[in-house]
C-alpha cells in the first residue's frame, strides 16, 4: 500500500511537467508531421491530403540544399570551437589567480546580453569602412571589406558571433564540473611525478566526459536553431549565403505563408536533431561510463 501511495505521489509530482511537455513539445511535433502530408490552405481553399508530394518538392529544392550545407558548415564551425574555448576558459578561471571573479563575469557576460544588443554590437564591428574591424585593419594598410555582404565571409562572420555568445555559457558547466573533482587526485598525481598535461589527459578530461556529452548535445541543438542573429544581421543574404534551416522554416511559414512546406522542413530538422543527438549519446556513452 505504501509503495502504491509513493508511486501515485511521484506521478502527481511529475504530472505538471508531463502536461507541459506533451502540450508544447510532443503534440505540436505530431501535428506538424501530420500537416506535412497536406497542402497549404489558402483563402477559401481548404487543405487537401497530398501524401509525399511536399517531400518530393523538398528533394528538388536547391535553396533547401544550400541552406542545409550552410547549417552543416555552421555546426562544424561552432560546436568544436565553442566547446574547446569553454573548457580552456573554465580551466583558466578555476585556478588561483587575481581577479578570478571578474574574469568569470567577463566570460559569461555575452551569454546574458539581449540578442538585439549582441547583433547591434557585431554589426558595428562588421560595418564596412566605419566598423571596428575595418578601423583596426585599415591602420595596418588593409582594404575595407563588407563582411556581412560578401557571400564568402558572411557565414564565417555569423559563426564568430555564435562562438562569442555561447562559449561563456558552456564554460559555466565545465567550471561546475571542475569544482567537483577532489583536489586530492591532483596532489596524488603530483607525488607520483605526473605532469599537468598528463593529469589533464588521464584524469581531468575523463571525469569531465558527462559534462562534455551534455554540452556537445546542447551545442549541436543550438547550431540548428539559430534564427535571431540571421534575422537581425543578414536576413539570410546575400543570396541565401547565411540562411540556416530554422530561418528558412521561418521564411516559408511567416513570409511566404507556405505552412505545409514549413511543416516538412520542420520534420526534417527534428529528424536531423534526433539522429545526431542519439548518435552522439551512443558514441560518447562508453567514454562517459568507462565501458
Amino acid at each position: 500500500m505504501l509503495k502504491k501511495q509513493a508511486a501515485i505521489y511521484g506521478w502527481l509530482l511529475l504530472l505538471p511537467a508531463l502536461v507541459m511537455l506533451t502540450a508544447f513539445t510532443h503534440l505540436p511535433a505530431l501535428l506538424t508531421f501530420w500537416h506535412s502530408f497536406f497542402s497549404t490552405p489558402r483563402g477559401k481553399r481548404s487543405a487537401k491530403f497530398i501524401g509525399l508530394e511536399n517531400y518530393g518538392v523538398l528533394l528538388d529544392d536547391d535553396i533547401f540544399w544550400q541552406v542545409f550545407w550552410n547549417n552543416l558548415w555552421y555546426a562544424v564551425g561552432t560546436i568544436p570551437i565553442s566547446i574547446a574555448l569553454a573548457l580552456i576558459m573554465a580551466i583558466w578561471v578555476n585556478g588561483k589567480l587575481p581577479g578570478r571573479g571578474f574574469l568569470r563575469m567577463a566570460y559569461f557576460t555575452p551569454t546574458v546580453l539581449p540578442l538585439i544588443a549582441v547583433a547591434n554590437i557585431w554589426m558595428f564591428f562588421y560595418t564596412p569602412g566605419f566598423g571596428l574591424i575595418d578601423q583596426i585593419s585599415g591602420a595596418f594598410g588593409f582594404a575595407s571589406h563588407n563582411w556581412l555582404g560578401d557571400p564568402d565571409t558572411v557565414l564565417g562572420a555569423i559563426i564568430v558571433v555564435a562562438i562569442w555568445k555561447e562559449a561563456g555559457f558552456f564554460m559555466i558547466f565545465y567550471l561546475a564540473a571542475l569544482q567537483t573533482i577532489p583536489p586530492t587526485l591532483g596532489e596524488a598525481a603530483a607525488l607520483e611525478g605526473a605532469g599537468r598535461w598528463y593529469f589533464f589527459r588521464r584524469v581531468t578530461f575523463p571525469l569531465l566526459m558527462p559534462t562534455t556529452l551534455f554540452v556537445a548535445i546542447n551545442a549541436m541543438i543550438n547550431s540548428f536553431r539559430l534564427v535571431d542573429h540571421i534575422f537581425l544581421m543578414t536576413e539570410g543574404g546575400p543570396d541565401n549565403s547565411s540562411s540556416l534551416l530554422l530561418f528558412y522554416i521561418y521564411e516559408n511559414a511567416f513570409k511566404f505563408w507556405d505552412t505545409s512546406y514549413a511543416a516538412v522542413l520542420t520534420v526534417v530538422l527534428l529528424v536531423i536533431l534526433a539522429s545526431v543527438s542519439i548518435a552522439q549519446f551512443i558514441y560518447m556513452d562508453r567514454r562517459v561510463h568507462y565501458q
